[in-house]
């Protein structure tokens, strides 16, 4: 029986051939209503995760449960109760957005009024009503986006998956998708599970985050918790002269510790906070240093990330494994 639409992972593992472990026993809860963000580089394990939580892959160790539902036993109950809108939009090019509606609602046992009626809800929410009679194929990459969330909600889903659902989108159509996801949990309270690369989104969107590096979890909290944690400012500096940057690393290694800089910068967590940048700028200044941008920056997700591997989130490119085909 469905006890509620939370998520529980507990030592959740999944290995491929060769011995690789994409998911290596993470443990995790999302409570019901709640937009967990799910932060980590291309090959992390996000992607592996949420294929396991949404059933398109058996775990390999470890258990989940979605909505009270065990993913490895429960596959019909899990996918009754969830919506997903993955990576690739699962779309027809030569399909209208109505025709689409009627398809999916037809796989959940929908009648044909409640399709309809539905269609019309959710066209006009993601704002595609003038485009609903177009074939998809003349779609742009975010009224696919768009549309594909739609589809994702047809059945009335109480946990909704969403694995990079803003990845190529231009900024306006990422602010709509991203305020639309917000409502979802506020008003529908509908559980958001959310893996994105882009520190922003987690920002802007999640209650609590957990960040995921070779398959697992280094840190997990909010994410005003997890920036004060870092707690301290950095600052970056980049000389008008290139040949000075090593002057500058050591003018700013008296007030902090090395810090992620630009490739044309050097950069210090700073020992005492914003305080220091008035005397940092009399340092350079007496040393001879002319300064073509300084910059200050507050602890972000990615000082987290950094924090705790040793690396940058942002600006990972390495691939996960291919995925194995789940048995019919």
């Amino acid at each position: 029986m469905q006890t509620s639409n939370g998520i529980e992972v507990q030592g959740l593992v999944r290995e491929f051939k060769g011995g690789i472990r994409a998911v290596d026993g993470i443990d995790l809860t999302v409570q019901p209503g709640e937009i967990y963000g799910f932060l980590g580089p291309n090959g992390a394990g996000k992607s592996t995760t949420v294929k396991m939580l949404t059933t398109l892959l058996p775990p390999s160790g470890g258990r989940a449960t979605v909505a009270g539902y065990d993913v490895a036993t429960r596959g019909p109950e899990v996918r009754r109760v969830i919506g997903a809108a993955l990576q690739e939009a699962a779309l027809d090019n030569f399909l209208n957005a109505r025709e689409h509606f009627d398809l999916q609602g037809g796989l959940h046992g929908m009648g044909k009024a409640e399709r309809t009626a539905r269609a019309v809800e959710l066209l006009e929410r993601v704002g595609l009503t003038e485009a609903a009679d177009r074939k998809v194929g003349g779609y742009s990459g975010g009224m696919k986006r768009r549309l594909d969330l739609a589809l994702a909600l047809v059945h009335h889903p109480t946990v909704l998956f969403l694995d990079e659902p803003t990845t190529g989108l231009d900024p306006q159509s990422r602010s709509a998708l991203w305020g639309e996801v917000a409502r979802l949990a506020r008003e529908d309270g509908v559980t958001v599970f959310l893996t994105t690369q882009y520190l922003e989104e987690a920002d802007v969107l999640a209650d609590r985050v957990g960040i995921i590096d070779a398959g697992r979890i280094v840190a997990e909290g909010t994410p005003q918790a997890l920036k004060a944690a870092i707690g301290r400012s950095s600052v970056e500096a980049v000389p008008a002269d290139p040949q000075q940057r090593e002057q500058v690393a050591a003018v700013l290694a008296r007030f902090g510790e090395p810090a992620a800089a630009s490739p044309k910068g050097e950069a210090v967590r700073l020992r005492s906070g914003a305080d220091e940048l008035a005397e940092i700028v009399r340092a350079l200044d007496a040393e001879g240093i002319v300064i073509a941008n300084l910059q200050l920056h507050s602890p972000s997700l990615d000082d987290v990330f950094l924090a705790k591997t040793g690396r940058s989130l942002e600006g990972a490119a390495a691939q996960e494994p291919d995925t194995e085909p789940v048995p019919a």
